[in-house]
């Protein structure tokens, strides 16, 4: 994401410099809370300059903690969406986001359930503790969590998010509610180490809680130029529809042997 020696090394960080700028940007992470910072030992390809809060208004804080979730129709059990811009559909259209697509795949294969979109671009984990109420206020019967990545992109406590997203799914699965856990990825430059810890996070929290688990959200997608936008982060439409067959694919068997009784064959 990412005949001199010397003139050949400079292209290279810059290279490097750019990416990471852009990915830091386009998932909206210059905005993160002040305690949220980096911690100490831990890489930091880049630090933010400004606490300027960027692509957030899809949540306004004065309404984001407020209502519940809107939805379209009561008579069907919920599925929703919880994560970053990846889940909100930055870039496209609503009805291009992973979530809708999702719904209507469902509604092909026979299982009636509404996806609502929780998605918000520039969550964290903390951020996601902090919501984890109001997305029970709309009494889900499965929740999709996909958080981390905007943790990783800022270096911070691999240790810390993990216990963010053990105690989101703990107290989801309080109350009832089937988790289904998306493993993420960081681009390598990250550090080998770094990146491979992160990746194996997921796996980690899943067989702890023992949850079902899509491996990586964005596989077949990630790194495939006509799939993902300009800034090489975010998928396209078609990228998004990819996604949504990759939640598709660990969600139907747990709709058919019985996990969730709701379905409606």
């Amino acid at each position: 994401m990412v005949n001199n020696r010397v003139e050949s090394y400079y292209p290279a960080i810059m290279h490097t410099c750019i990416l990471s700028v852009l990915i830091l940007f386009c998932l909206g992470i210059w905005g993160c809370d002040p305690q949220e910072s980096p911690s100490t030992g831990i890489p930091e390809p880049m630090k933010h300059s400004s606490g300027t809060e960027v692509s957030r208004a899809q949540f306004p804080p004065d309404q984001s903690l407020s209502k519940p979730l809107v939805r379209k129709n009561e008579s069907l059990p919920k599925i929703v969406a919880f994560g970053d811009s990846l889940t909100a559909g930055f870039g496209v259209s609503s009805d291009e986001s992973y979530p809708a697509q999702l719904e209507k795949q469902l509604h092909e294969g026979g299982f009636h359930y509404e996806v609502v979109n929780a998605g918000v671009s520039g969550e964290t984990s903390a951020g996601g503790v902090r919501r984890v109420e109001w997305i029970l206020k709309s009494r889900p019967t499965v929740v999709i969590l996909e958080l981390g990545v905007n943790d990783g992109l800022r270096g911070l406590s691999l240790e810390q998010t993990y216990i963010n997203l053990h105690n989101i799914i703990d107290r989801l699965q309080d109350e009832g509610v089937m988790v289904i856990l998306a493993g993420m990825r960081i681009p390598p430059n990250y550090g080998e180490a770094y990146t491979g810890e992160f990746f194996g996070m997921y796996e980690r929290l899943a067989q702890k809680l023992t949850l079902p688990l899509i491996p990586f959200l964005l596989e077949g997608v990630a790194a495939q130029p006509g799939l993902n936008q300009e800034d090489g982060i975010h998928p396209t439409a078609e990228g998004y529809t990819i996604v949504a067959q990759n939640v598709f694919r660990t969600l139907e068997p747990l709709l058919k042997t019985g996990r969730n009784h709701q379905a409606k064959e």
